[in-house]
Parts: structure tokens; sequence; C-alpha cells
């Protein structure tokens, strides 16, 4: 079908025999998701056992607004948001002044309830942002629309889900966010506002289900790091070097949404086993191998110095982890092509070293190696499922 850039929609909506939930635990935009919608139909992918979660918060027109003028306010201190409104939609969710998708199909109490809360919001734009208030009689027109368009495709998924379990069939949740940007566990205030958190315990809030029904957990890991946004990066290479692993490949490193370049550097063993442990990773999958093979060595970071000692586990505050500098372990590149490998056997010895290494330190075994954007190129090492 070609490339497709999906913010809202599931990657699985391409395979026409299986259905895809959008769930709770997801704020949406209408209008992205109806574009993303029309966008897949107009293409030959039928959307017909796609379901969104009734208990799923909206997007409304004033979170962009308050989103990019938080930013604002914030100065040096911006965290670096896409502003499409996710922070303060979570905002508002975890303040209870949201509006659900539930809400949106309720044509008889909907206009009350915008009227309630676009009041509230109008005050807010008004005396803390010095923003414009929002016309209240343009949006509840837009908005039921929206809820007419929406209604075929929204149900309680959480029961939906539950019932594909109790017959045996195999459920694979798909995480929107990186452990480090987790609200707890991540690199804090650099982090994202969703709730439930970006982890795998998380994922069964996030849907409706219970934690016990989450048999395995697959933690996916490039060959180097990447961050789009503000916050600390101990790997970050600011120099030519980092600009390559940016450019090099198929699919350069800028942000989907945003279409920022996207910071990069080696890979952090020191982050990537500390996710792994958070989330109980039982099996990995390394991305972007192909991107290293024109690199005549390879790092690794096993550690951080900072503040005189070094430190092998990841710190809680970003100001300590701002200190920290990078103890690289060396390895030998391959300088070969990968892009055409198909077997784990057949690929280059260093790179499989490099794998390898990986795997130890991360304490769970790596399944899966993609060299390349295609599902062809994904390189089974053991059975992943």
């Amino acid at each position: 079908h070609g490339t497709f850039a999906l913010h809202v929609v599931p990657a699985g909506i391409f395979y026409a025999e299986k259905r895809c939930v959008i769930g709770n635990g997801v704020v949406i935009d209408p209008a992205v998701l109806l574009g993303e919608i029309e966008s897949l139909q107009s293409r030959g992918v039928s959307t017909t056992k796609l379901k969104v979660s009734d208990r799923a918060h909206v997007i409304m027109p004033w979170h962009p607004l308050i989103d990019r003028a938080d930013e604002a306010l914030r100065g040096p201190l911006a965290i670096g948001t896409t502003g499409r409104g996710v922070g303060p939609a979570f905002t508002d969710k975890v303040g209870r002044s949201g509006i659900r998708m539930a809400d949106l199909l309720d044509a008889v109490s909907f206009p009350e309830r915008l009227r309630r809360v676009l009041a509230y919001k109008n005050t807010l734009l008004e005396r803390l942002y010095g923003i414009p208030p929002l016309d209240f009689d343009t949006d509840p027109r837009q908005y039921r629309e929206f809820g007419e368009r929406l209604a075929p495709f929204v149900t309680d998924t959480s029961v939906l889900v539950q019932e594909a379990l109790d017959r045996g069939e195999e459920v694979l949740l798909e995480g929107a966010q990186g452990a480090l940007l987790d609200v707890d566990f991540g690199t804090y205030e650099y982090v994202t506002s969703s709730v439930p958190s970006s982890s795998a315990a998380g994922a069964a809030l996030g849907v409706g289900i219970g934690p016990n029904e989450i048999r395995r957990v697959v933690g996916i890991y490039k060959a180097y790091n990447t961050r789009v946004g503000n916050g600390p990066m101990p790997t970050e290479l600011l120099d030519e070097m980092g600009a390559r692993l940016r450019n090099t490949g198929e699919r350069p490193e800028y942000g989907t949404t945003t279409g920022r370049p996207r910071r990069c550097g080696w890979f952090d063993a020191v982050a990537a086993r500390y996710t792994a442990r958070l989330n109980g990773v039982t099996s990995a999958v390394v991305t972007r191998l192909d991107v290293l093979d024109a690199f005549p060595t390879v790092q690794i970071c096993t550690a951080y110095q900072a503040d005189g000692a070094e430190l092998r586990s990841f710190p809680a505050s970003a100001r300590v982890l701002a200190r920290c500098t990078p103890v690289y372990e060396e390895h030998p590149g391959w300088q070969t092509p990968t892009s055409g490998v198909r077997r784990f056997a057949d690929l280059p010895r260093a790179a499989q070293s490099f794998v390898r290494r990986i795997e130890e330190l991360l304490g769970a075994p790596v399944d899966l190696v993609s060299v390349g954007p295609e599902r062809d190129q994904a390189i089974q090492v053991r059975p992943i499922f």
C-alpha cells in the first residue's frame, strides 16, 4: 500500500484479517483520526475492523493552544513537546475536566458539557495566556459531526479485548512512547504526560485488561540512541558522527509528528538495561543495524561518570543525568552492507558480536534484528512469539 505515517491508528491495520483497537489510554484528536482513516481507505486499506475505546479522551481545540502557550511561558525550561495538545489533554483527564469519546456520541448532554468546560478553558486562555476565547457556537456542531462519523468505530474495547483473550486468541499491545518518556521512571520532567505510564504494566491499564494477562514483553531498541525534544541524553553526539547517524539509512532520523531532527548517539546500555528491567522484557528487538554498516568502529555505553563516580544504574534526577558522561566500550565495525542479509548467521561476524554484546548487557535475548524498513528486512534470530 506504500508508506504511511500513522499517529493514532495501530500498525496492524495493514493486516485485513486482524482487529485493531485504540484503547482508553490514548488521547485522540478526532480530525487526525478521521484523516488517517480516510487516507487509509483512499489507498485501499480496509478500516472496518478498527475499534476505538468509548473511554478514550478527546483532544479539544484549546489543548494545542495551551500546549504551545505553556511551552512559550517555560522559555529555557521548555519540554520540547509536539505542540499537538497531548499533554494538556492528559492534564484534563487527571483533572476531571476532560471530554471522552462517549461524550461526543451523546447528542443530548454533549452541548451542555462542552459549554461548561469551554467557559472554564476560555477563562484560563484569556487570564493566564492572553489568548482570545474560543467560539462556543462553532465547536458543538463540528464535534457533533465528529461523533456521528466516528460512531461506527466507538465501543467498549476493553470487553472486546478480554473476550478475545478468553477465546485463547493472541493479542499484541503496541505502546506509543519510549520507556524513558515515562512520567514516573523517565527523564522527568522531560517526559510524556501519558497516563497510564509508558510501560508494559501501563499497557494493560491502557487497554482495560488485567496485568496478569500479559505473558510476554518485547522491548524495541535501535542499534544506537535517538531522542526528539529536550532533556538529557548522555551518549548524544553533537559532531559530524551524530549527523552521520541521523542521515544514514533509507529513513533518516526526523520526527514523524514534527519533522524535527532527532538527536543521535551511540547505544546506551545503561538506559537500555534499566528499561528492560522496568518492563520485564522477555524478548528484545534491535532495529536499524544497517545504519552502522559504514562505521569503522561502533561504541556501546556501559556506564556513566558523574561527579567523580562511576554509575551503572540510571539516575532519577535529570540534573544528575545531564552531568553524566558515557563510559564507552569500543567494538570493530563491519563496513559491509547488511540490508540484503536475511539470516543472522549471514551477518558479518562483527555485526553478530555487536548484537550479542547488546544481548548480554540487556539481560534479555535479542530475537529479531532489522536491517532496513521493509518487512523482509527483519531477521528472526529465534521465534519471537
